[in-house]
């Protein structure tokens, strides 16, 4: 499928969406789309970074209308942000990216030699599911830096981290890592 999903996996993804609200209009006139092609036409945003120009015409809507459905849907397919605790032997992966940006009250010209700003992106290791995203701080921060800095480490309290998977294991600052957590596979 053009979402690159299963007709299942898509049929329960637009179930989600109309179980959320998102079938109903928000005011105004009623969608020209059914529900099945505005999540459709979303998930191939997602998936494959067309821009409006492009998404208007497959979907035979302008690119405004095409900007508006995905402002509407976009927010019903986010994952709800869940504090959860992390039982003993949990092990997360912690990782900066640069991300491009041209706002520079949060930017800075980072060792790429564009405006970026430095986020830490915290994810379980075995389902390689996001468990939080840090604040996003100037470029120039290195990601030890970063990482306390960005608010990550207090959603992980107490959960052995790796560096991504290139790097050696990392401790949260001043806890050392314990014998079974330096040995742990990753």
């Amino acid at each position: 499928m053009f979402a690159g999903l299963g007709e299942r996996q898509f049929r329960k993804l637009v179930g989600l969406v109309r179980g959320r609200g998102g079938g109903v209009p928000s005011g105004g006139r009623a969608w020209g789309l059914p529900l099945e092609d505005r999540v459709l036409l979303v998930a191939a945003y997602w998936r494959t970074n067309l821009t409006m120009r492009q998404l208007g015409p497959l979907f035979g809507i302008s690119k405004s209308a095409a900007d508006r459905v995905i402002d509407h849907i976009a927010p019903f397919l986010a994952l709800a942000p869940v504090r959860r605790w992390h039982p003993a032997g949990t092990v997360l992966i912690v990782d900066g990216t640069l991300a491009p940006t041209r706002d520079r009250s949060v930017a800075a010209s980072s060792k790429n030699y564009r405006y970026s700003t430095n986020l830490q992106v915290i994810t379980h290791v075995n389902s390689r599911l996001v468990v939080t995203v840090g604040r996003p701080l100037p470029g120039s921060r290195h990601d030890a830096r970063a990482y306390g800095g960005s608010g990550v480490d207090q959603a992980v309290k107490n959960t052995p981290l790796r560096h991504d998977r290139t790097h050696s294991t990392l401790a949260p600052p001043n806890r050392p890592l314990t014998p079974e957590q330096r040995q742990s596979p990753g």
